[in-house]
């Protein structure tokens, strides 16, 4: 009795450990099938899979700051996500957008960081830059943004595959009517924004690129406080939604290009 039990026993075993063997296969290979998924975020220590449809998949690099990182909102809410996941939705693929921004960056922050560490990929479907608010907020002179911002763009563009048509510039948003500048000269502060703004939408038109003016929009919060974030400063992922539905069809438009 006792040499048959066990004889069960080990064919039982077994057997089970075969089916748990097939059953992972079955999952990892459905796994490696499923690289096409709506998109998430890639931050610049991880690799981007590569689809078996490569020619399908559009690549995108988002340069900027704390507004391009999503400071105080979540990873699916930062607007270069939400566009993604908007392209994604009208059936244009992109991988996950590699991101390249840190909040408290200047001009001259983001061009140390790519010339010391630069992007994953030597070129970019597309590329948007959005930078200067620390700028004017650490009261760096316009001139010293005018020459490092032409220095960005021109990188941008060379990312881009040196095709201007599909780098999008947005403009800087309007802290003044968030409760971080309640104390602050509010007025001064959209004087300057509106000054350094008018310097990077004059060079992005000069280069031929696209320009999105976000600022108006972010003005709004002064009577709607659900467009800024938690922290009382950046804007809320609701603002940030309104950025994505506005970038999303240039990116479209850039990419029959």
């Amino acid at each position: 009795m006792q040499p048959n039990l066990l004889h069960v026993i080990f064919v039982n075993v077994f057997m089970l450990r075969i089916l748990s063997l097939l059953l992972m296969n079955v999952f990892f290979s459905c796994e490696k099938q499923n690289v096409v998924a709506p998109p998430m975020d890639i931050t610049n220590d991880t690799t981007i899979t590569t689809p078996a449809k490569k020619d399908t998949i559009f690549s995108y690099l988002a340069l900027g700051d704390s507004y391009t990182i999503g400071q105080a909102v979540q990873v699916a809410e930062r607007y270069p996500v939400q566009a993604t996941q908007l392209l994604f939705n009208d059936s244009i693929q992109l991988y996950a957008p590699e991101i390249i921004a840190q909040t408290g960056w200047t001009t001259s922050n983001l061009l140390s960081r790519i010339n010391t560490s630069p992007p994953l990929k030597s070129t970019y479907d597309i590329v948007t830059l959005l930078i200067g608010v620390n700028n004017q907020y650490q009261g760096l002179s316009q001139s010293q943004y005018q020459r490092e911002f032409t220095t960005l763009l021109n990188k941008a563009i060379q990312f881009a595959n040196n095709n201007s048509k599909h780098v999008i510039v947005l403009s800087i948003p309007d802290y003044s009517v968030t409760p971080y500048a309640e104390r602050a000269d509010k007025m001064k502060i959209a004087m300057e924004i509106d000054a350094f703004n008018a310097i990077n939408k004059e060079i992005s038109l000069a280069k031929g690129v696209a320009y999105l003016d976000v600022t108006t929009s972010t003005r709004m919060a002064s009577t709607d406080r659900s467009l800024i974030a938690d922290d009382g400063l950046h804007p809320s992922g609701k603002e940030y939604a309104k950025w994505a539905v506005w970038l999303a069809p240039i990116i479209k438009n850039a990419l029959k290009n």
